[in-house]
């Protein structure tokens, strides 16, 4: 369908396809075209080389963005295993121990009754007003212990410290968010610290983790879902100032988690400018193109069609021409083909396009 921009957005004629001939045809037969704004379809930009030669091309800005969104909708998939939050993000690897194991249910053993009288002790008799040194005379304790006691942020701390192993005690805060997590399999933990440097052996794990291990998995808090590859693309792609601050927090997450993400929306966010500012003249696509073809390999095939059909793009990028009223007329017509029935043949159709 051909429209007339510069005469009231009317529809001047409907082709019979989407081929370069079609079109070059029309264009011989109609001399004069001197502006052609189009879609990135190849056969569109053929005719328009070959039916109207001095004519220029003016690839239309909504497509040029709708390519890109489809290549980042792409990219975010190759790279899916990003999104979902880590299995231990919530853990300081470097503290001493961790503050979030409230939410576990502990066995009622010996050591967890004595543990959690002692705690109670000591924090009865901090409330009195007595120092440290002299809990540790009246409980007849080391003042270490005292110290050790007094210095957690709850009981549930040291419940979670359990038996103190030199060579283990760095991943304790690790090993402990896991266990929050609801993961109790000692092989598996195993081999996620052996990768973060413990060099201990098994037994020393399966000591620890013995008494932790029976924590109730249904009071665990659940793993929120990972947000589906056309959420993030949405994230990536719309204007920042619509975006809710909790999915802000979250794409900054995988941002951090994943450099190609981050690099998507760096360039994404440069080529939205350029659109709305119409300041993509050649030097400027070209600088950024090259940065994309740099940071992200997977976006070089939409660079590689800007650089096929450059002058249209500049032009697009350059120019106030577009194909918006193209869009609105092609509305129209799909209401003219529900409400024919399927009757819609194509010489029928074009009539009704035209004259309607």
């Amino acid at each position: 369908m051909l429209i007339d921009l510069a005469d009231g957005h009317r529809p001047v004629d409907v082709l019979l396809g989407r081929e370069a001939d079609y079109f070059a045809d029309w264009l011989r037969a109609h001399p004069g075209v001197q502006v052609i704004c189009r879609d990135r379809a190849g056969g569109y930009a053929d005719g328009a080389r070959d039916g109207a030669p001095d004519a220029m091309q003016v690839a239309d800005r909504w497509h040029l963005w709708d390519n890109l969104c489809r290549h980042v909708e792409r990219l975010v998939a190759a790279h899916h295993a990003c999104l979902p939050e880590p299995a231990a993000a919530a853990i300081d690897h470097g503290a001493d121990y961790p503050t979030d194991l409230s939410v576990l249910q502990w066995p009622d053993t010996v050591r967890v009754a004595n543990t959690r009288q002692r705690y109670q002790q000591l924090h009865d008799l901090r409330e009195l007003g007595l120092s440290m040194r002299a809990i540790a005379r009246r409980l007849n304790l080391n003042f270490k212990t005292v110290r050790r006691y007094v210095g957690v942020a709850s009981v549930d701390v040291l419940l979670a410290v359990g038996v103190q192993v030199s060579v283990l005690d760095s991943f304790k805060p690790y090993l402990n968010g896991r266990l929050v997590e609801g993961e109790r399999n000692a092989t598996r933990l195993l081999a996620e610290i052996t990768g973060l440097g413990y060099t201990g052996g098994y037994n020393t794990l399966a000591r620890y983790l013995r008494p932790l291990r029976r924590l109730d998995a249904a009071a665990l808090p659940p793993r929120p879902a990972p947000p589906a590859v056309r959420q993030v693309t949405g994230w990536i792609t719309g204007l920042p100032s619509n975006l809710e601050p909790d999915d802000a927090a979250r794409l900054q997450a995988i941002r951090h988690r994943c450099p190609e993400v981050d690099a998507a929306v760096r360039h994404v966010a440069g080529f939205a400018r350029m659109i709305k500012d119409l300041s993509g003249d050649e030097a400027m696509l070209s600088k950024w193109m090259g940065a994309v073809d740099a940071d992200l390999p997977a976006l070089r095939s939409f660079t590689a069609g800007l650089r096929r059909d450059l002058t249209a793009v500049v032009a697009g990028l350059t120019l106030d021409y577009n194909s918006g009223a193209v869009e609105g007329t092609v509305n129209r017509v799909k209401q003219l083909k529900a409400a024919m029935y399927g009757r819609a043949k194509p010489d029928l159709l074009r009539k009704l396009i035209l004259l309607a």
